[in-house]
């Protein structure tokens, strides 16, 4: 179904704010549908003959709808929208007619014209038409709490004739509470309370209110019953706001372990200030849940954060003990468990930073790529680059890619690069290699951007060895590319067959806890490309498990 700026663009001919502001009134027009207890729908003129198009529909959760089908991308004309014709035309609301019918759903007719006002506050031309149809199937006589709810409806309803409802948003401002079900509280022109609803008595009452509401000074009692002083001041500025005819931001006032949530809005049919509505909700358990993932974010995060300790821990002593090993395998061993571990640790840092279990990955990419050239095996000076963006992670990829990558990245500038006095010619299989530590020596490093190709001293271009680490999204899935302009894979090279540590590591994460592909290759220009294609949606396993 097309939405309310599609189906506008592409039958009217409707400025930009005049969208806009049919966007506003279907944001906050639910408070009306839900008074009104009926059905709204937003009718735009598509011709100069009486045809109407409806690009909007909301339906009340206080009455039945007179509607079972959605209206929405319907265009109708002649008698059926006479009535829009009349408000459209005219520029007052239409209430004349007898009731008509929806299959055996009787119904009332009503049409509101929408006006927006000019910039130097003039009420402007009519754009669209509300039609308000009201299910009368269910006809009764009106209790007192009805009764206000349709007076205030009116008002409402007149204010969106003037141009005046509704009230711009503040930023941030949902539209989603507190509602007319949550607890309404009308005021008159004085700030004293005329009606307020039994959910309002009640929130109020969790406040510390215990007696009636009407008659009292609202503003006062906001006061009164604040126990932080600022925010009763606040809360009762923004009644004494409303009151004078201005739209304040919702105020939260806690008292007694208890907090609600108000909405004062002005009520001026006419342009004259005859009140204000206002509408509260009780939260207390909603913010008693925020505190509770609060804390269970700090904890999460001073989780990552000893975990990162405790790595660099396991780190450190992993170095200790390579130190005193006296077998050159064995402490080459060790100093690539040092740099796994440390790669690991990397992600938990970043971790701890975050609010949520997602990192922003270019950053550590460009850290591991930086300490691969310092601690790589090599004399040959490597150059690294990075191409796309991986953008932002969930931690579960995070982990094992960078792993993956920390393999692919050393295992390309020890094996693709040999020092010049060896023969370039292709020799032993390259092995993926040990995981960089990333630490401060990577912080001195030269930025990827800024290297490229040099010249030697008798002015050639030469092909300065370099390993571009390229990435970018697609249906999904998140391609890497890890290509080096190295000596390439020997001759009769099988992937699958090797058998050295980091080859397997990387081909047992891409496989299994990123739920990958892997493919070395040869490149294009010359040199080995490792080719990684890893999901990024979550699927389920067949044990019923959530994985990547």
């Amino acid at each position: 179904m097309s939405t309310l700026r599609d189906l506008a663009e592409e039958h009217t001919l409707l400025r930009r704010a005049d969208i806009d502001h049919l966007h506003r009134i279907a944001g906050d027009w639910q408070l009306l549908s839900d008074l009104s207890f009926a059905d709204l729908l937003l009718w735009v003129p598509v011709d100069d003959e009486g045809s109407f198009l409806c690009v909007a529909q909301v339906r009340p959760t206080t009455a039945p709808t007179a509607y079972q089908d959605d209206q929405v991308g319907r265009i109708v004309g002649g008698p059926e929208v006479a009535h829009l014709e009349v408000a459209y035309r005219q520029g007052r609301i239409w209430r004349e007619g007898d009731p008509v019918w929806y299959g055996d759903v009787p119904a009332r007719h009503e049409a509101i014209p929408v006006r927006l006002r000019t910039a130097d506050g003039e009420s402007g031309e009519v754009i669209a038409v509300v039609g308000r149809d009201t299910n009368l199937s269910t006809a009764r006589t009106p209790s007192q709490l009805e009764l206000n709810y349709l007076t205030t409806a009116d008002d409402l309803a007149q204010m969106i004739a003037d141009g005046t409802f509704p009230p711009p948003r503040h930023p941030g401002e949902t539209t989603s509470a507190p509602r007319v079900g949550d607890g309404l509280v009308r005021l008159d022109a004085g700030g004293k309370v005329t009606y307020a609803s039994p959910n309002a008595q009640s929130a109020y009452r969790r406040l510390g209110h215990a007696s009636h509401l009407v008659g009292e000074d609202l503003a006062v009692l906001h006061r009164r019953l604040a126990g932080d002083p600022l925010e009763g001041t606040d809360a009762a500025n923004g009644i004494l706001a409303a009151l004078r005819g201005e739209a304040p931001p919702r105020r939260e006032i806690d008292a007694r372990g208890a907090t609600m949530l108000t909405r004062a809005l002005p009520l001026m049919p006419a342009g004259v200030p005859i009140g204000a509505l206002v509408l509260v909700r009780d939260i207390t358990e909603v913010r008693r849940r925020d505190r509770a993932l609060i804390t269970k974010d700090a904890t999460i995060r001073e989780i990552h954060h000893r975990v990162k300790n405790n790595l660099q821990t396991v780190a450190a002593l992993l170095r200790l003990q390579a130190r005193r090993v006296s077998m050159p395998e064995a402490r080459v061993a060790l100093e690539e468990s040092v740099r796994r571990v440390a790669s690991i640790a990397l992600v938990h840092e970043t971790l701890s930073m975050s609010s949520d279990e997602v990192v922003e990955f270019d950053g550590i990419v460009d850290r591991v790529a930086n300490a691969a050239t310092e601690v790589a095996a090599t004399e040959v000076t490597v150059g690294m680059r990075r191409k796309g963006t991986f953008g932002v992670l969930p931690a579960e990829i995070a982990t094992s890619l960078v792993m993956v990558l920390n393999e692919l990245l050393l295992n390309a500038v020890e094996h693709g690069f040999p020092p010049a006095a060896e023969d370039l010619t292709p020799g032993t299989v390259p092995a993926a290699g040990s995981v960089p530590a990333a630490g401060p020596a990577a912080a001195g490093s030269v930025p990827a951007a800024d290297l490229g190709p040099a010249a030697t001293g008798e002015g050639e271009r030469t092909a300065v060895p370099e390993v571009v680490v390229s990435a970018h999204r697609f249906r999904k899935m998140l391609h890497v590319t890890v290509a080096d302009n190295g000596r390439g894979l020997p001759a009769g090279f099988d992937a699958e067959g090797d058998g050295k540590l980091g080859l397997q590591i990387v081909r047992a994460l891409v496989t299994g806890e990123l739920r990958g592909s892997i493919e070395l290759r040869p490149g294009a220009d010359g040199g080995t490309e490792a080719f990684l294609a890893v999901p990024l949606a979550r699927t389920a396993t067949p044990d019923g498990r959530s994985a990547v």
